[in-house]
């Protein structure tokens, strides 16, 4: 079906983009696609640009004028492959807050780089599907909108929750979407595709938590983190023996905010490879009875973690801020009609549902307070990525579907109603 203008905006002859911005990365990619063309981190380094002087511009001694120092402007470094490098005065710097985009001027840089160097199209060619957080608020929708049909030229534009769109991926309009993700863990009910939002339960236990338990962890059994770029080479040594590694010769002038970064993702590798959920309640005898998992750290140690790798990821479980108790305070505070239908469609996604064991606990956490009226049922792709990428998905799907295409707001109606177009068709 074609959009107001007669473009087709979600089939083969004009290609719908599917942004999904996060507190940990940025999911971009054309609609009908399987997974996101990029995942980029949803950080920017933020450093003083390299200005040569031309030859009017030198006083006499060579040195650089004041005005010519005044014409210096910032460089921004985004994505791994620009962001990783040891760079001086280099500010590593976010734009998203609570969940939503805070910082205008970096997500700016952040969807020009999107534009040329991922999707390598002008913007005006494509429709373009934001996710967003059930608590966006409404200046923050407006202000997106704004931005993609007065600066990007956007021909469409439309804004979903992210909630709905990982219910949809998940083949469901009805759902308890439970969003294990960097900053957070939310549960939010989702019913005939709407998102209700004054039920939505959240507490601040997500992955960027688990970082933090990590590095308490691990100074705990005196292991010292090394950051990776820090290392030049490492010899192979036994295992619990000392480090021996030849440390890298790094430039002045790095900055605190990156070197954190770095060390930050240093610990998220640590949680990925290594943690693990247990099926009940942590009992250390238990927990010991598991194989271990063997740990290389940057400068060469490397050991087995037994039970303290199941120890790491109970927080996620608290008694009053763990999923199980957000999903029962969604729940309740839904209609009792509606109850049912939710507690038999609980839906995970997010970074850290795809951590080992994540699943099977909260299911059989579930199932010791779900009400015997309620028959419960939980469920996640079983691939990692699909987890991940759940909110993404969901938009790619939504953004390729026929009946869709008379939902977008198009330029001319933005150009004619304003951002109040956004109420109306993206509630």
């Amino acid at each position: 079906m074609s959009g107001p203008n007669g473009m087709l905006y979600g089939g083969d002859e004009i290609g719908a983009l599917v942004f999904d911005p996060g507190h940990h990365s940025l999911r971009v990619g054309y609609a009908q696609e399987d997974t996101p063309k990029a995942d980029i981190p949803a950080v920017i380094g933020v450093g003083p640009a390299t200005h040569i002087p031309d030859a009017e511009e030198k006083v006499p001694d060579g040195n650089v004028t004041q005005s010519a120092t005044k014409k210096d402007e910032l460089r921004y470094y985004i994505d791994v492959t620009e962001l990783h490098v040891p760079r001086p005065n280099m500010e590593v710097q976010t734009y998203m807050k609570d969940g939503q985009i805070d910082n205008w001027d970096l997500f700016e840089k952040m969807l020009d780089y999107c534009y040329s160097k991922v999707i390598r199209s002008p913007s005006e060619h494509h429709p373009a599907l934001f996710t967003e957080a059930v608590w966006t608020t409404r200046p923050a929708r407006e202000k997106l909108a704004e931005l993609l049909f007065e600066k990007y030229q956007a021909p469409a534009f439309f804004l979903v929750k992210n909630a709905v769109l990982a219910a949809f991926a998940n083949g469901k309009s009805t759902a308890l979407v439970v969003d294990a993700g960097a900053s957070q863990t939310s549960a939010i009910p989702v019913i005939d595709g709407y998102a209700l939002t004054s039920a939505a339960a959240r507490s601040p236990l997500g992955g960027d938590h688990l970082a933090s338990q990590a590095k308490l962890l691990l100074a705990n059994m005196h292991i010292h983190m090394l950051p990776l770029y820090s290392i030049q080479s490492k010899e192979v040594i036994r295992e619990r023996e000392r480090a021996r590694y030849t440390p890298r010769i790094l430039p002045a002038g790095l900055t605190s905010s990156w070197q954190q970064y770095m060390l930050k993702r240093q610990y998220e590798d640590f949680v990925h490879t290594v943690a693990q959920v247990s099926e009940m309640v942590y009992d250390e005898r238990t927990a010991a009875s598991v194989p271990g998992v063997h740990y290389e750290f940057p400068g060469g140690y490397h050991q087995d973690f037994g039970p303290e790798r199941f120890k790491l990821t109970e927080c996620l479980f608290e008694q009053t801020l763990g999923a199980p108790h957000l999903v029962c305070a969604a729940a309740s505070a839904c209609d009792a009609d509606a109850r049912s239908a939710l507690w038999g469609a609980v839906v995970a996604c997010g970074g850290v549902a795809c951590t080992a064991g994540w699943m099977e606990r909260l299911g059989k956490e579930l199932a010791a307070r779900a009400p015997s009226a309620h028959r419960l049922k939980t469920s996640a792709p079983p691939a990692h990525s699909e987890r991940r990428f759940a909110a993404w998905i969901g938009g790619s799907i939504l953004a390729s579907i026929g009946s869709f295409q008379q939902m977008w707001i198009s330029s001319q109606e933005y150009d004619e109603g304003g951002k109040g177009q956004l109420e109306r068709k993206c509630p």
